[in-house]
């Protein structure tokens, strides 16, 4: 069964949900305090308004263009206040209820998981990828590895929990998120290789903490580990990923070459990846990297048509459209994420705060022993400065208040917290390279 299957399929995530947040979690004196300031501002209106809807869409599209604006300015990423505006018509205001949230996101965040990984593929060049992705896949083991070894440390002698949840938690926020890192990569003034190795490396933590998270999933589910099928689960989905988008995207770059109408090519492209992301899904793969792989295929068909000495009509190079549809899923998923938060316990917000901590310790290392001196001292702190977790953690969190684990409500808040901290970290690490960039170069 598929990755992101799971999230939507045999879990039913309506009903548990449901029931577990109508049993205990709007229970609470701040939810109710939330629900009446909701009724006393918007006068009854909720998610069914159209006139809420409507604002609320445009207000964020602004939004969204606004920060990245100041993001380009600043350097601050329009991620933390997309998230604020989520927070504040999330669990403040209550515009939109928490179970309305949690029915939607495994839906919202597989959209965005494909549509921001295959812009990301038409942003990066073959070449680069190909001469960098051996320091790119030691980075992510590295660094994965780390990241879940001190963060599963913290959570068992710190919170009390037992190794396996603590694992789990580890795993979650184990690697960078795709969504802010490609974000970040392009306003940044570092190599080429070292934008391909940034953007393969998130794409790579990313895959591995959905593998991860749904094996523990399954094993703690069942109290019976069998670590022995990881590595063959681990194989397939790349397998799966890598033949899919090469064996699609392929084909259909020359297909697209003959379609002379750009809008209809551009609609039908959009077409095969929601296919390849059903099939990637079916052969055991979350979808991530067989988005990613379809994308750097039909960003790069001009050095693919040359190879492969296959003759094309036409070759369009104009990848404006999906950049667009990219930029509005984006803005809203990380609406989305605030609207997930819940600051019920202030120990786990403490707890938050010290996994982002360690996290920033735990890359550099990592990513000392995985680069050469052929890097320069710009480029190396770029590299270990991106820690900023987003996209997979935030889903992955949702998950197993669904399935009745224990401690199901707290992963929510401890995460949400990781990726506010590992944000604001990267934010200040990064300008501080900056501003010293001139003496380096």
């Amino acid at each position: 069964m598929g990755i992101m299957e799971s999230v939507t399929g045999n879990f039913t995530l309506p009903d548990k949900i449901q029931h577990l947040l109508h049993s205990n979690f709007l229970k609470n004196s701040t939810m109710d305090l939330n629900h009446y300031i909701s009724q006393s501002l918007f006068h009854n209106s909720s998610l069914e308004s159209a006139q809420v809807v409507f604002l609320s869409v445009g207000v964020i599209i602004v939004l969204g263009i606004v920060g990245e604006a100041f993001f380009r300015k600043t350097g601050v990423p329009d991620v933390i206040f997309l998230m604020i505006i989520g927070v504040i018509i999330g669990p403040v205001l209550g515009i939109v209820g928490t179970d309305t949230v949690f029915k939607i996101a495994p839906y919202f965040s597989a959209l965005a998981t494909i549509m921001i990984l295959f812009g990301g593929g038409l942003s990066l060049n073959i070449k680069s990828v190909i001469y960098s992705a051996h320091f790119a896949f030691l980075i992510a083991f590295l660094g994965f590895a780390l990241s879940v070894a001190v963060t599963s440390v913290i959570v068992v002698y710190g919170l009390g929990w037992n190794w396996p949840d603590a694992i789990l938690i580890g795993v979650m926020v184990g690697g960078s998120s795709e969504a802010i890192v490609f974000g970040l990569i392009k306003t940044l003034r570092v190599s080429d290789k070292t934008k391909a190795i940034l953007a393969l490396e998130s794409t790579i933590t990313s895959i591995m903490s959905f593998i991860g998270a749904f094996f523990l999933f399954g094993q703690i589910q069942s109290d019976h580990f069998v670590f022995s099928s990881l590595g063959i689960t681990v194989a397939k989905a790349v397998l799966t990923g890598v033949g899919l988008g090469l064996g699609v995207g392929i084909p259909w770059m020359y297909v697209a070459s003959k379609i002379t109408d750009a809008k209809y090519s551009y609609l039908l492209t959009l077409g095969i990846l929601f296919m390849l992301f059903f099939f990637a899904n079916l052969f055991g793969e979350s979808g991530a990297l067989t988005a990613l792989i379809f994308g750097l295929v039909y960003g790069n068909k001009q050095i693919f048509s040359h190879r492969l000495k296959i003759k094309m009509d036409s070759i369009s190079t104009d990848n404006s459209f999906y950049e667009h549809l990219a930029f509005l899923v984006r803005t809203f998923f990380f609406v989305f994420v605030g609207m997930l938060a819940n600051f019920g316990q202030m120990g786990y917000i403490v707890f938050g705060i010290s996994i982002g901590i360690a996290l920033y310790f735990a890359r550099i290392p990592a990513v000392r022993v995985s680069l050469t001196k052929s890097f320069s001292p710009f480029d190396r702190k770029v590299i270990s400065y991106m820690l900023p977790r987003g996209l997979a953690p935030a889903v992955l969190s949702t998950i197993p208040l669904t399935l009745g684990l224990s401690h199901g409500k707290a992963y929510p808040q401890i995460i949400f917290v990781v990726i506010i901290v590992t944000m604001v970290i990267a934010t200040i690490t990064l300008k501080k390279a900056h501003k010293e960039l001139p003496q380096e170069q």
